[in-house]
């Protein structure tokens, strides 16, 4: 039998962390004893759990121990981490770390280091300076120091906004039956204060939001100065565009609904006009796109990302058709944002939400639930889901940020 003394601290009971990590080492087939448990005095008060973790052998304690890092479960004995060199190019050590989107530290020559960037299914690289960052698999070179085992690393896990808030109760399963007008106006409040603290605002957009009628909305939270980011693949892009110059969507107008003779080629024939003249933003230079989310990026100098997928048509020039280079593109941008709108997208939600820090508030808006769980599903633990129409939520959000 092999045994391990793990540690849980934060708020482990109401957010049903300590229930989550009991449960794991169940389902692993092991068990466990309750050593030590103190519950928090107050709401605000943190409380812990001291556990010993018992499995049939030593390979099923460490596969289950990095299980249960992943919720904060950390071990108690306190070691330096272990370290080996990267020996090729984007390619890792045996028995690597592999890391969360949580808060994590890094126990280096006796002292506890804040790892840089978290982000999830990285490396943790030592570097020289004493710093210790997250690195995809693909940026890792030769001679890089490379933290191998759990030894010596620690994660906090995630606290829900707590208070009596909207979103007090939403760490419970998302639901469609959540009072939306308080729920939008608490984002929009969440907005403001991370623009009062200096943080960002990224918007991840699918083409629904177009297809919707509420890219308008979008266009005024950007000329607002309320969206400092913008995520999107081609098909958003291109439908935005095509909404501007023809007044069609998909070949349906957005005023009527009709489809309108020959309108399938519509998003065509704007790519191909966008493909002539270079880059988007050469097409609203000389006045081929005169409005729209894209118009409103390229005025005010909102920086945007389009990641290709291999669905798309043309694409318009300024899609990233490599998906590494895209992430690396996407990851250049995160730098201080603070909150996160997945609008109406799926692929690229799920994308972007791997790429962030569990500290920043991300909210998922779709009209199908399955969808706003997915992200929550694949790690984000942060996320949480707002099941509504895309459309009303954008037209809401805009009216409290930026009045028409």
């Amino acid at each position: 039998m092999a045994t391990e003394r793990v540690a849980v601290v934060g708020h482990i009971v109401d957010s049903l962390i300590l229930a989550k990590v009991l449960d794991l080492i169940l389902d692993a087939g092991a068990d466990y004893h309750i050593v030590d448990f103190e519950i928090g005095r107050t709401s605000a008060d943190p409380s812990r759990a001291v556990i010993d973790v018992t499995a049939d052998d030593e390979d099923l304690l460490a596969r289950l121990l990095v299980e249960l890092q992943a919720h904060g479960a950390n071990p108690v004995a306190e070691a330096d981490a272990r370290a080996a060199p990267a020996d090729r190019d984007g390619v890792l050590p045996e028995g690597f770390y592999s890391t969360t989107n949580l808060p994590t530290q890094v126990r280096l020559h006796g002292r506890w280091v804040d790892v840089e960037n978290p982000e999830m299914d990285c490396a943790l690289v030592a570097l020289p300076d004493g710093r210790v960052r997250t690195e995809p698999m693909h940026r890792v070179h030769v001679a890089d120091q490379v933290v191998v085992g759990s030894d010596g690393v620690r994660v906090q896990p995630l606290s829900r906004p707590r208070g009596a808030t909207p979103f007090e109760f939403m760490a419970s399963e998302v639901s469609s039956e959540k009072p939306k007008d308080l729920i939008v106006a608490e984002v929009a409040e969440r907005i403001r204060q991370a623009r009062r603290t200096g943080g960002k605002v990224l918007a991840v957009c699918g083409p629904a939001v177009v297809h919707t009628g509420a890219a308008p909305h979008v266009a005024r939270l950007v000329r607002g100065g309320w969206i400092d980011v913008l995520f999107a693949g081609n098909g958003f892009a291109t439908h935005d565009i095509e909404s501007n110059v023809l007044g069609t969507s998909l070949g349906v107008t957005l005023i009527h609904g009709n489809p309108t003779e020959g309108g399938h080629s519509n998003h065509l024939r704007v790519i191909n006009e966008v493909r002539r003249r270079g880059s988007i933003a050469a097409a609203v230079a000389d006045g081929y796109i005169p409005g729209g989310v894209m118009f409103e990026c390229v005025s005010r100098g909102v920086p945007f990302v389009l990641g290709g997928s291999v669905r798309d048509d043309g694409p318009l020039p300024d899609v990233h058709t490599d998906v590494v280079a895209a992430a690396d593109a996407m990851r250049a941008q995160l730098p201080g944002v603070a909150v996160a709108l997945m609008l109406a997208s799926t692929l690229h939600a799920i994308a972007t939400g791997n790429l962030l820090p569990a500290g920043v508030e991300t909210f998922c808006v779709d009209i199908n639930q399955a969808v706003v769980t997915k992200l929550a599903d694949r790690g984000s633990h942060q996320a949480l889901g707002i099941v509504t129409d895309v459309g009303l939520f954008l037209h809401n959000l805009a009216d409290h940020l930026a009045p028409a």
